[in-house]
């Protein structure tokens, strides 16, 4: 059975006069792009050049909703309530769809950015607030979910499309979280290193975890961040080793059977 997948990427990361990332070089290898919406990073010039950019090249795009933190890059849970959570994911959904129109390349997915992210995965009540906010702007997004999360789980009995990510570029503890950016061994330099595990992961259909023990969950995205030094040669490396092992790369526009 042919496996296709899809290779994501977070983009247009910069703020004003500030790059982060390779974006052109990252959109000649994925085959979908989370563009930032203005909170965590990203600005409308970006923004519109990044969506204009992906459709030359035929990348499909979503919107990359995080906390408003441009000092810790949306890296640092602030204490909103849900309902805060709900609204501020609302406005930046409208933000990239404006803009993508804008560029004539509309978003078709939502991915949530770090530590919103990470508590769409672990906390209940924020996985509902972000999956609310999809529902209530546009239920025809797909949610782009970290796998073996409450957001996965929630956005299927909502009746959203979800599509389930793994991290190329990122460890795993034993319960299936990732392992904290502070510690030891959270983030995979090495592009082999990093190739040959996703490989193995999207084959048998589990997570491995930094202890070595793997845990079974549907793989449907792989994502490889662009802002660390060796992302692109990470990005080139994964694609290559995929499409060795017989893998096809595809993005959400492609339709699949449910």
């Amino acid at each position: 059975m042919t496996i296709t997948i899809d290779l994501n990427s977070d983009m247009a990361e910069g703020f004003g006069a500030y790059r982060m990332g390779d974006d052109a070089a990252m959109l000649s290898i994925v085959s979908s792009a989370n563009i930032a919406c203005g909170l965590h990073a990203g600005d409308p010039e970006i923004m519109a050049a990044t969506f204009a950019l992906a459709k030359e090249k035929g990348v499909a795009v979503g919107a990359h909703p995080g906390f408003p933190d441009l000092w810790g890059f949306g890296r640092r849970t602030i204490p909103f309530t849900n309902g805060e959570i709900e609204r501020l994911v609302a406005y930046q959904i409208g933000a990239a769809q404006a803009l993508s129109a804008y560029a004539g390349h509309p978003i078709t997915h939502v991915k949530a950015h770090g530590a919103l992210g990470n508590l769409t995965q672990q906390d209940e009540g924020v996985a509902r607030a972000v999956n609310n906010a999809i529902k209530a702007v546009d239920p025809t997004l797909i949610c782009l979910t970290i796998a073996l999360g409450h957001q996965e789980r929630l956005a299927r009995d909502m009746g959203l499309s979800c599509r389930s990510e793994i991290f190329a570029d990122r460890a795993y503890t034993d319960e299936g979280f990732l392992v904290d950016r502070r510690k030891p061994g959270a983030v995979i330099h090495d592009a082999d290193e990093a190739a040959a595990r996703v490989v193995r992961m999207v084959k048998n259909g589990n997570i491995e975890t930094i202890s070595g023990q793997v845990i079974v969950t549907p793989i449907e995205s792989i994502c490889v961040h662009s802002d660390t030094p060796s992302a692109v040669g990470i990005a080139r490396t994964v694609r290559a080793a995929l499409e060795v092992a017989g893998i096809t790369i595809g993005n959400f526009t492609i339709p699949r059977k449910d």
